[in-house]
């Protein structure tokens, strides 16, 4: 587990793709757990270590995760995230050249519990909600291009989904419409920076995190 910034009431973690924030129906240690345990020897704590789930990021994604040290920031966390005041990059990895280098995109999506997957209209639909992100391209290989994704709200598999209803579906993810799965089960989506007022101190937390180490292509795009 890589931690990336650590105080007294906040710690941040770069995930890694297949890892879940939280416990679910699989039964798979969560990640919560995981800082938990390392919290609980860093800090030689007797008893359970508390720690509180502000967000979350879906598991075959990457990037940074906020986690909260104490009741008081868990509140607060929990909503500037509700509230879109915490500032989310993502970098993406796609195999198709958007047709603009850069903009904004908003859809109406609706989301299919069964299948746990999202579809994007244009127009507003029954049970639909409006989803806006900003893009850009920042780097392109042969045959790849890396975006900059800028999230303005936080929908269910926003970006997927978006990306995808413009006809640049991110690698590896089959879901939204990717030709082939990456060999690690990821898709190439990863929370790369945030950016946020300290739920307590004040002051203004902004960090990066480094990409999947695993991955060439990865490595390739990360001094762009």
């Amino acid at each position: 587990m890589q931690v990336i910034y650590e105080d007294n009431h906040i710690i941040i973690v770069n995930k890694k793709s297949g890892e879940i924030v939280q416990g679910d129906k699989t039964g798979d240690t969560p990640l919560s757990e995981l800082v938990q345990q390392y919290l609980k020897v860093k800090h030689n704590k007797p008893g359970k270590v508390f720690i509180g789930v502000p967000h979350r990021l879906d598991r075959p994604t990457s990037g940074l995760v906020v986690f909260a040290k104490t009741s008081k920031a868990l509140q607060r966390l929990g909503k500037m995230f509700q509230e879109g005041t915490v500032k989310k990059t993502y970098w993406a990895i796609v195999m198709k050249r958007p047709e603009y280098e850069e903009g904004e995109l908003s859809h109406y999506l609706v989301r299919n519990e069964q299948k746990n997957k999202c579809y994007a209209y244009h127009k507003e639909k029954s049970r639909s909600k409006v989803a806006k992100l900003k893009y850009k391209l920042i780097n392109s290989s042969q045959n790849y291009h890396l975006i900059e994704v800028e999230l303005m709200t936080g929908r269910h598999h926003q970006i997927r989904c978006q990306l995808s209803k413009i006809g640049s579906p991110i690698r590896g993810d089959l879901k939204y419409g990717a030709p082939r799965s990456n060999k690690d089960g990821s898709i190439s989506l990863h929370a790369r920076r945030i950016r946020f007022e300290h739920p307590v101190s004040k002051e203004i937390i902004d960090v990066t995190a480094p990409v999947p180490a695993n991955d060439n292509l990865w490595k390739s795009f990360e001094n762009c």
